[in-house]
Parts: C-alpha cells; structure tokens; sequence
C-alpha cells in the first residue's frame, strides 16, 4: 500500500502517498481550527491569521517566502474553513525539503510586524467589500447567520471590519499558541514523495508545535427561520437550508446521495424540470456539507424576479415528491458519479493530500479506497428514501431571498412550507 502513516511524540500525524509516475509533489499543513474555533472578539482570526503567515518570519521577508518556492517552479497558498486552515505547497520532487522547510518556517516563526498587520487589514477589507458586492456570497453570509445563529458557525470567516481593528501581533500569536497543536495537525504530502524523508524533515521542522490539544469548540445548534434581504439586482437568488448529517454518521453517504439526485449536475430532478423543461434559470443545484458534529444540505438558484414564487413553489413539490418516489436507476447514477469523483481525486496530488489530511484529522487515520467503495456500494434505494425523509423531518428551514419584487416575499412563504407540521409528522 502506498499510504504511510507516522505520528510523532508530540501528537503531530504525518501521511503520505507516493504516486511514482509523477514528477511534482503537493504537501500542507492542516490543522483542525477555523471559523468555529473563535470567540466574538476574534471574529475573522483564523482567515486574517492565515494571510499573516506569509508576511514575513525571523529568517524570511514576505517577498522571499514566495520566491524561493516560485523560483523552482513552485507555488505556494493557504485556505480557511469552518473547521480547518491549511497551508500547501506545490513543487517538483527534488524540492519537497524546500516546500517543507517554507511551511514550517510561516508557521514557527511568523514575526507579524505591525506596519505589516495594519496593511493585510486593509487588504481583507477590500475582500470583505468584494464580497460584499457578489450576490452570491451575501446571500450565504446571511444563510449562514440563519441557519447557525448566535455562534461561530454563522459568522463569516473573514470578519468585519470592526472586529479587524481589534487585531495585533499579540491576537494572532496568542491565537496560534492557543489553537496550532501537534495532536490536531497533519503535514501530509502526495506525488513524489519518499514518507520517510517527510517525517525527518517534518520532526526536525515542526518541534515547536508541542502541548495538548486545543479546546474543543462549542457544539452546533441548527436554527432556522427566514429573510428577505433587499437588493436592486437583475435576479432574485433564493436558498434554503436543512440540518444535515456529521462526518461520522452511518447515512451521510445516502444523504449525499440523495443531494446528487436532486439537484447534483445535469441529470438531476431539479436541473431538469426547472431549467430544462420550465426555462426558469440558469444555475440551480443542492449540496450537502458534513461537519464533526452537524451537518449543512442547502440549495441554491436565481431567477427572474416575477418567476421566483413558481421557481420555489416547483423546488418544494419536487423535493417533497423525491422523498418518496427515488428510483434505483437515480441511485446508481448518484452512485457511479459519486465513485468517479472519489476515482478521479486520485490522480491529482494536491487533491489526495487533502483528503489524507482531512480523514485523518476527521477519523485518525487515512480511508482506504477499498472503504470509500465499499461505503458507497452499502447505499440502496431504501437508505436513500430513508435519508431524504429524515432530512425534511429533522429541523425548520433556513431561508433567504436577495433582490427585490413583490415575488420574494411568496417564494419564502413557499420554502418555509417545506417542513411544516403536516410534512414532518409524516416522516418522524
């Protein structure tokens, strides 16, 4: 088996996969904090923490951190999430100490210099008002609030600008010390690769990062409710949400089943009947976000304003009429797309570091593919009707319609009539 696994005394995990044929490799650090793990005063933390990193070390400037890895090629970038904050490198394979000796270096040793902090908060406030201005994301930002209200979860991750001006070099290092433990990071690396290289380089590079592990953050509670939020836009973008289902659960894999069904891709229920047959939009589709303890199913479409109340009322009917009339021809297509997916990550070394590192920080340790088959194979037609009901009985929708007309106001009242009494009496 290609996989290699070594945990180090400090608790710091170490995975990799060597993929011979390849000439280049991906490596990272993850670590299991994001969004979730800060408190109201560190609101934006973990994202504004993760630009800082590359602002400059004890034996780096900024401009020499990306150099040295572009000189050879390389790239380097980071990413924040809910749960995680990654920092990866992707270079050939006769540079993988360097990639390494790069990302132990932003992460021991950042200097965070004021001058330095003072303009990446101007720059996140830039992202920030960017952000502002795509319907896309304000409509989410807003859905998030609903769905996970009053808790980290429902913030989003770049913070505001208030909560910003909070921030110094003594935020962000109390805030690394606090949360970038050994036992909850990975350095994982996929391509070419030799595991027992990495782990020398990483137990020589990573030594500082020692100490228990960081506090647990509080647990979700899914909330609900709706919003209509007034934009003078050319569309109206509705989404809705519903409480879904932890990494761990036993029916995730039917759940994302049932999410592919239905509003998955091109052959999916929804595509068909609202873009295909009815003409209503251009983009609509479902997915469904696991989390450690909760999970997140949502929906997402725009359309004309007039159409919005007929666009929500077909969305509602058709995931009603899907709960109970799925076919075993829908779940193996859902089935197949779903192992093509696992099949194809496979042969991209950045993206099965990732997933090395994000099952071992979920699960402790790296999924065979022999699991990962084996976990969708087990999904049927019945577990997948079962999934879907369970989905509409466990909590209220989360809803939020951005634009403006007359018609936003129905097509809320249409998606809140998505889980009411009647619906969810049927399926407990």
């Amino acid at each position: 088996m290609s996989v290699k696994l070594t945990t180090l005394p400090s608790g710091l995990t170490i995975v990799t996969d060597a993929m011979p044929h390849l000439e280049t490799a991906a490596l990272g650090v993850w670590t299991g904090v994001g969004g979730r793990d800060e408190l109201a005063n560190e609101h934006g933390v973990s994202h504004f923490l993760e630009h800082m990193a590359f602002k400059g070390t004890k034996t780096r400037s900024a401009r020499q951190i990306v150099e040295e890895i572009e000189n050879v090629g390389g790239d380097l970038n980071a990413a924040t999430s809910t749960e995680t904050t990654a920092y990866y490198a992707r270079v050939l394979k006769a540079d993988v100490g360097l990639g390494l000796d790069v990302l132990s270096d932003i992460l021991a040793n950042p200097v965070f210099e004021a001058e330095e902090v003072e303009r990446e908060k101007s720059v996140i406030e830039q992202e920030i008002g960017a952000a502002q201005d795509t319907p896309d994301d304000v409509i989410f930002e807003h859905m998030n609030e609903l769905a996970f209200p009053d808790q980290p979860m429902g913030r989003s991750l770049l913070g505001t600008p208030e909560t910003l001006q909070g921030f110094s070099g003594d935020t962000l290092r109390g805030y690394l010390a606090k949360h970038y433990r050994a036992p909850d990071m990975v350095v994982a690396a996929a391509g070419a690769v030799e595991h027992e290289a990495v782990v020398a380089e990483t137990a020589q590079r990573f030594a500082s990062f020692a100490g228990p592990s960081a506090p647990a953050p509080l647990p979700a509670k899914f909330g609900g409710g709706s919003r209509i939020v007034q934009r003078d836009l050319e569309q109206a973008h509705l989404t809705f949400g519903l409480e879904g289902l932890p990494q761990k659960d036993p029916a995730l894999f039917s759940l994302q089943v049932f999410s592919s069904i239905l509003g998955g891709g091109m052959s999916s229920r929804l595509f068909q009947e609202v873009r295909e047959k009815r003409g209503l939009c251009y983009s609509i589709y479902t997915f469904h976000m696991p989390y450690s303890d909760t999970g997140f199913f949502g929906l997402y479409t725009g359309t004309d304003p007039d159409d919005a109340p007929e666009m929500m009322d077909v969305v509602v009917e058709q995931m009603k009429a899907a709960a109970d009339s799925l076919t075993e021809v829908e779940v193996n297509r859902a089935k197949a797309q779903m192992k093509a997916g696992l099949l194809m990550a496979l042969e991209s070394c950045g993206s099965r570091a990732e997933q090395l590192a994000r099952q071992v920080l979920m699960f402790g340790r790296p999924l065979t593919n022999e699991e990962m088959i084996a976990r969708i194979d087990n999904v049927s037609l019945a577990s997948t009707r079962l999934a879907a009901q369970a989905l509409l009985a466990r909590s209220r929708p989360a809803v939020v319609a951005l634009g403006s007309g007359r018609g936003l106001e129905k097509a809320v009242q249409l998606a809140e009539g998505l889980t009411d009494a009647p619906v969810r009496a049927r399926y407990h």
